[in-house]
């Protein structure tokens, strides 16, 4: 057996030899709209003027014929009686025309679901600089062809199948679709330069107004503000094991002054843009991402890399270029916004959350919604006894409390209790249950937990200390408050486990109750509980100053 490309070689050799036949069916090219003059016609040896910079079309004069090499004419016989057809006028049916055209990139289609090989997505430029156009090699014909990004290629005979609805990479109605026919080969000393490569970019506002849609995949260009969390800094490392567990980057980019957004980075896309970090002598600033998908993931707009997808930064390109040199020059502009900014959760209703948990490919996720609480849900205790150190639950012992965090490292700790309570809400679309964690319960009720246990403890002394604190009254004084809260979608949210949500933030209500009117009616003994607020007070400002033990104040 004989491989492919030497097939194709031989065939190609064998066809150069063959004298070139005017067809006389050849457009004559000087008629077109555009006034460019365009080698379209293989009538005549010498090719008609043109000449194409990589970046622009430059308008040359239609009557003035350029110079040519003799090799070129050699080359230019190869096309026997066919015409050179150029993309723009490749429509859907059967050719027999050739193609001419770089090959940009090539990636596989797979199936999302069963992962099976649909075939070879292709995106291809021809002379014209302004078309690209898909190409498509089914499965069964895949390693046929010698395929090499940035090669220039002529292709005789294709089928012009209607382009696909979904996430497409070229504006041409039409995909080139290999047939059994299809004579794919090299094309040796071009008598045009064919562009290098074409980008079609979206901006923040088309990105977030095609959102979810699943429609065209359009490319991205703007400077990254964090890559998995830290500062772009010139000691910024990659932890490469962590990126290759997970196979995804989380970058904050930004695009001039607009809004900060994140892209995931994803599968090869991933490790190219490792390697391309590393490999530049700074630190790269400048990031291009081509045919990326505008999507809602954790209650922002987010783009995701596509299978398709190719990595730029910096220099690589011009438009990463220009954008660099940009930025160089409004280094303040894009300084302006903080990486932060981008984390402001969605808006959304319960119903809304619950349809979010059940979409496939869902991450880990926070949303902002406002609900009325209903109820707190009984028979279950609604806080839990925290190490003073580090929050995790502390351990009762025989005579002490411990905790077992590697965190800590402590034998012996003193027991701070903590929110862990259980509402049940409602709103227009939904009912719920949350639970509201540490400080969330002290934005619903304004008072630590562990002042609400101290006090019941100080008005029922007789009470034995291992006893269980009922739901204190200034808990149940919440229901029947419609208030905003930030809750997480985890990771047990979409594997089933739980429906429970976790509430990780309480915003203030629009029209607060004055905070001394609660005081009073949940509690007669106000002086002792402000001193066990500030005991917790304290033990956090502790527990941020990373000190074990401070001399106590007073």
């Amino acid at each position: 057996g004989m491989s492919p490309s030497k097939l194709f070689s031989q065939k190609k050799k064998t066809q150069d030899t063959q004298p070139m036949e005017p067809t006389g069916n050849s457009p004559d090219s000087s008629d077109r709209k555009t006034g460019k003059k365009i080698v379209a016609s293989s009538a005549t040896v010498k090719p008609n003027g043109k000449s194409i910079s990589s970046s622009a079309i430059a308008k040359t004069d239609v009557s003035s014929p350029v110079p040519v090499k003799p090799n070129v004419a050699t080359d230019l016989s190869s096309v026997h009686a066919d015409q050179v057809m150029l993309f723009r006028d490749v429509s859907f049916g059967p050719r027999e025309a050739e193609l001419r055209f770089r090959l940009i990139h090539f990636w596989e289609a797979r199936n999302p679901l069963t992962k099976t090989l649909i075939g070879q997505e292709m995106l291809l430029i021809d002379e014209e600089v302004r078309t690209a156009i898909q190409g498509f090699v089914p499965a069964g014909r895949v390693g046929t062809f010698d395929l090499t990004d940035g090669v220039v290629y002529k292709l005789n005979n294709f089928f012009g199948s209607r382009s696909k609805v979904q996430y497409r990479v070229a504006d041409h109605i039409a995909t080139v679709s290999f047939t059994w026919n299809s004579d794919l080969a090299v094309l040796d000393n071009p008598p045009v330069p064919f562009p290098e490569d074409r980008f079609r970019f979206h901006g923040y506002e088309e990105f977030r107004a095609n959102c979810d849609s699943k429609g065209d995949l359009y490319d991205y260009v703007g400077h990254m503000k964090l890559v998995n969390g830290q500062t772009i800094s010139d000691h910024i490392v990659l932890d490469e094991v962590d990126i290759s567990e997970k196979w995804h980057i989380c970058v904050h980019v930004q695009t001039h002054d607009g809004p900060v957004m994140k892209l995931y980075i994803w599968d090869k896309a991933a490790s190219d843009f490792c390697q391309k970090f590393k490999s530049y002598g700074g630190t790269p600033i400048v990031l291009l991402v081509t045919t990326v998908n505008p999507k809602h993931l954790g209650g922002t707009l987010a783009l995701t890399t596509m299978s398709s997808s190719r990595v730029f930064m910096d220099a690589d390109v011009q438009p990463s270029k220009d954008y660099l040199e940009w930025l160089s020059s409004n280094s303040d502009i894009a300084n302006r916004v903080a990486a932060e900014v981008v984390t402001k959760p969605e808006t959304v209703t319960l119903g809304e959350i619950f349809s979010y948990i059940k979409q496939e490919g869902s991450k880990v996720a926070w949303f902002e919604c406002t609900a009325t609480i209903d109820d707190v849900v009984q028979g279950s205790a609604w806080y839990y006894i925290s190490c003073g150190g580090c929050n995790s639950k502390a351990v009762k012992g025989p005579t002490s409390l411990t905790c077992n965090s590697k965190k800590c490292g402590k034998r012996e700790v003193t027991g701070v209790a903590q929110y862990l309570t259980k509402i049940s809400v409602y709103d227009e679309s939904e009912q719920a249950v949350f639970v509201v964690l540490g400080d969330a319960g002290k934005e619903l009720t304004g008072k630590h937990a562990s002042a609400l246990v101290v006090s019941y403890f100080e008005s029922n002394a007789g009470v034995d200390a291992d006893h269980c604190v009922p739901v204190p009254q200034a808990l149940l004084d919440a229901i029947g408050q419609k208030r905003r809260f930030v809750v997480k979608v985890s990771d047990h949210n979409l594997t089933g486990k739980t429906q429970t949500l976790t509430v990780t933030k309480i915003l203030p209500p629009e029209a607060p109750q004055p905070i001394e009117h609660l005081e009073e009616k949940a509690n007669p003994s106000r002086g002792f509980e402000d001193a066990a607020g500030d005991m917790v007070r304290k033990a956090s400002e502790r527990l941020e100053s990373g000190e074990a033990k401070r001399p106590k104040s007073g």
